[in-house]
């Protein structure tokens, strides 16, 4: 039964079952009957309009690649980056916003430097991924906060040099992976590594290097000019690859 209330010129629907369905995604500490938290749902929609990124974890090296979207002719292109330094031996990649990245990436670049002060070693890879994973669970789970719109992919070397890759996405949750892709078309790059990647790839850095341009490719059109690598060997600082360098590769 539906009845109106006349006020005036207007009238109100005060038919209160009819809008109970939307009314689950108001608050993001509100479950809809059927177990959902449409908030962070949406937060999910974000990021697979976001551009891709893929990470690709070796035997001595990892790699992360972006997407580069075309900026206006008068923008300085080096103000829009994908791919960000956490520590030197932490690097993080997103797909979904680009504002709620920043301040995720200067949270996480302070708690690798107080790790470092308390602890008097470098951040451990699953710790910084879960301290990550940490702060995007809390926005899902306090009232007038909203989820982070993004995922994350972040590779590095732990202490003993075992090489790592991390996935969180903005539920809080977080995933170990050899390769993985976030972002437009995630799913399609990532059945493409699931077909490519072997122990064989893994043991070649420029094998893995490769593979990751590849899978990119599967998106991204207009060659390597739209692409950004970054590659982290073992020991060695992180290395961002120039146009020149990645055009070779494609």
């Amino acid at each position: 039964v539906v009845s109106t209330q006349s006020t005036g010129n207007y009238f109100i629907n005060t038919n209160l079952s009819s809008n109970m369905g939307s009314s689950y995604d108001h608050a993001i500490t509100v479950f809809s009957p059927d177990g959902h938290l449409f908030q962070v749902e949406y937060a999910q929609e974000a990021v697979k309009k976001g551009s891709t990124a893929v990470g690709l974890r070796g035997d001595g090296i990892v790699v992360l690649g972006v997407e580069k979207r075309s900026v206006p002719k008068l923008q300085d292109e080096r103000t829009v980056r994908k791919i960000h330094k956490l520590d030197d031996h932490v690097c993080m990649a997103f797909a979904g916003l680009t504002a709620d990245a920043r301040i995720l990436v200067n949270m996480a670049r302070v708690e690798c430097q107080s790790y470092r002060l308390t602890m008097e070693d470098p951040v451990s890879m699953s710790y910084i991924a879960r301290h990550i994973a940490s702060v995007k669970q809390h926005f899902t789970q306090r009232p007038g906060l909203r989820p982070f719109g993004l995922s994350t992919l972040i590779v590095g070397f732990d202490y003993d040099g075992s090489a790592h890759l991390f996935q969180t996405d903005p539920s809080g949750t977080f995933h170990e992976w050899k390769a993985n892709a976030i972002g437009r078309s995630g799913k399609t790059v990532r059945e493409f590594l699931e077909k490519h990647y072997t122990d064989e790839i893994a043991a070649s850095d420029e094998a893995c290097i490769k593979l990751t341009v590849r899978a990119l490719l599967e998106v991204v059109q207009s060659g390597g000019k739209n692409i950004e690598l970054a590659v982290m060997r073992r020991g060695k600082p992180l290395e961002i690859l120039d146009t020149k360098t990645v055009e070779k590769l494609v």
